[in-house]
């Protein structure tokens, strides 16, 4: 399986923060989710991606190109959904379609229009009249409707309601079906990435924690239950991080089964992604 993207050492370097240094790969036919706190360097890595920011070192290319020296041949090749409206809103839908078809070689308008409909988005009424989840809808339609082999999201559930959600879900993993196509999609939402993910990168505070498969993730991260006295008695290497709640510690481990021979008896439950944020984010 070939790589939609590779990041080869790609770093980004602020006045007050640090991406520091980001080798992955985005599969064809795969989709990634990126998750970690606000500010930690999620958008930064995609827009980099994007090159609406210029690396400070690294490489990243993009189908196989060179994000830098052939970004007009690679943006005609990736839809993109901003974390925010990117749309005038004097604008209507319709007029967003005769501007947008002037900048894709392949846009299809009626796969535009079919996507309005689909999300009950009226073609003739202002931006500035429509709900967050509505203009996202119309990113996501602009996305779709010019062959492009890679979807780029940034927060696209944000304001959303639990139906649409599902609606483009549906659509991503219906996009994916095509072994060409890769999807890297940023949200806070983990649950819906429970879903649909193939891979997960956890970055925070500017580091790449990890870029793992999602099912091994789900399979082997696990909360430990203990009492107080028994948690003095785990060595501290055993675990990533810890809290305290009413009845004594949980305790994040990385891997169930290897915690399990150690501490035989345990009480351990699976980790769902958002935990493995939180128990990172305190490590």
């Amino acid at each position: 399986m070939k790589n939609s993207i590779e990041w080869h050492r790609a770093e980004k370097v602020f006045d007050l923060f640090h991406l520091h240094p980001v080798t992955m790969n985005l599969e064809q036919g795969s989709i990634m989710g990126l998750i970690g706190e606000n500010g930690s360097g999620k958008t930064t890595l995609i827009k980099l991606a994007l090159n609406l920011i210029s690396l400070s070192s690294g490489e990243i290319k993009i189908l196989g190109l060179d994000s830098v020296k052939q970004e007009e041949q690679i943006k005609q090749k990736i839809g993109f959904v901003p974390d925010e409206n990117i749309f005038y809103d004097m604008f209507t839908p319709k007029e967003i379609n005769q501007v947008t078809s002037k900048l894709y070689q392949c846009w299809d308008e009626k796969i535009y229009f079919d996507f309005l409909e689909k999300f009950c988005i009226p073609a003739n009424k202002n931006i500035k009249s429509f709900s967050m989840g509505m203009k996202k809808k119309i990113a996501i339609a602009c996305a779709l409707s010019h062959e492009a082999e890679i979807l780029i999201l940034d927060e696209p559930m944000n304001g959303i309601d639990p139906i649409a959600r599902q609606e483009i879900r549906d659509i991503l993993q219906q996009f994916v079906e095509n072994e060409y196509h890769s999807v890297l999609l940023s949200t806070h939402i983990t649950e819906d990435l429970e879903k649909i993910a193939d891979y997960i990168t956890l970055i925070e505070k500017g580091n790449m924690i990890f870029y793992k498969n999602k099912d091994e993730i789900l399979e082997k991260y696990g909360i430990a239950c203990f009492s107080k006295n028994d948690f003095k008695e785990i060595d501290k290497n055993d675990y990533i991080s810890f809290r305290k709640n009413t009845f004594g510690y949980e305790v994040f481990v990385e891997d169930k089964k290897t915690f399990l021979r150690k501490y035989d008896g345990a009480v351990i439950n699976n980790a769902s992604l958002e935990d493995i944020m939180v128990f990172y984010h305190k490590a």
